[in-house]
């Protein structure tokens, strides 16, 4: 397995990874031309973020979306994880812990203090892997909205 940066071209099989994810959250459903600009601006814009990508035999088989933010609290740079997913097929195989653990390096050399996600209340798989690579869960409730009426 190899882990790299996206690239443009990458962008098709990351839509394909992101319809599985979003179609088990509540929230959010799979809209490739809305995930295409989404991506694009992350894999263009190294300011905003960064995307890694897991592949095995050239196919891409896991990503994580890291997003860069400032925190006031802490009055330094933040990174978001945005996006952990791992095709059905390489589920188990330590692929996701890799993906987090690369996150973190890049995260520490883009001076980020702290790494925040979200993730359904009722996934608790997700919720013991995250425990697992050292996320606690916090006292903060999130509350969404929308500013276009969607």
């Amino acid at each position: 397995m190899e882990i790299a940066r996206a690239v443009t071209a990458d962008i098709p099989e990351l839509c394909t990874l992101l319809d599985s994810l979003f179609t088990q959250e509540r929230e959010f459903e799979p809209n490739h031309e809305k995930q295409v600009r989404g991506l694009g601006a992350v894999v263009d814009g190294h300011e905003v973020g960064c995307i890694l990508v897991a592949r095995k035999a050239g196919k891409i088989i896991g990503m994580v979306n890291l997003l860069y933010t400032i925190s006031t609290a802490l009055g330094e740079r933040v990174g978001i994880l945005e996006d952990l997913v791992v095709s059905s097929k390489a589920r188990g195989s330590g692929v996701g812990s890799n993906l987090l653990n690369c996150a973190f390096e890049v995260a520490k050399k883009k001076g980020c203090k702290r790494i925040t996600l979200l993730t359904d209340n009722d996934n608790e798989e997700a919720h013991r892997f995250y425990q697992q690579h050292g996320f606690r869960r916090s006292s903060m409730a999130v509350f969404r909205r929308s500013l276009n009426n969607e």
